[in-house]
């Protein structure tokens, strides 16, 4: 899925990009947290920058959180 010069992925796209259940971005669209997201015509699109970007602040918070159990 593209609009303008963005690139989209599906929930099934991003579930498998990420190889976990569909249900579970569904869950956390309910719970408001995870990426991003963007409703086109009544599909849920996921941007591939914003994804990119979820996945430096995960990688970034997971990173610290070690970190901080060591000190």
């Amino acid at each position: 899925m593209q609009e303008g010069n963005r690139i989209f992925l599906n929930q099934a796209e991003l579930a498998r990009r990420w190889r976990i259940s569909p249900r579970t971005l569904e869950r956390w669209r309910w719970l408001k947290t995870g990426p991003t997201y963007t409703k086109l015509g009544g599909k849920v699109g996921y941007a591939l920058a914003d994804i990119e970007a979820y996945e430096r602040r995960r990688r970034a918070e997971t990173h610290s959180s070690i970190l901080g159990s060591w000190r």
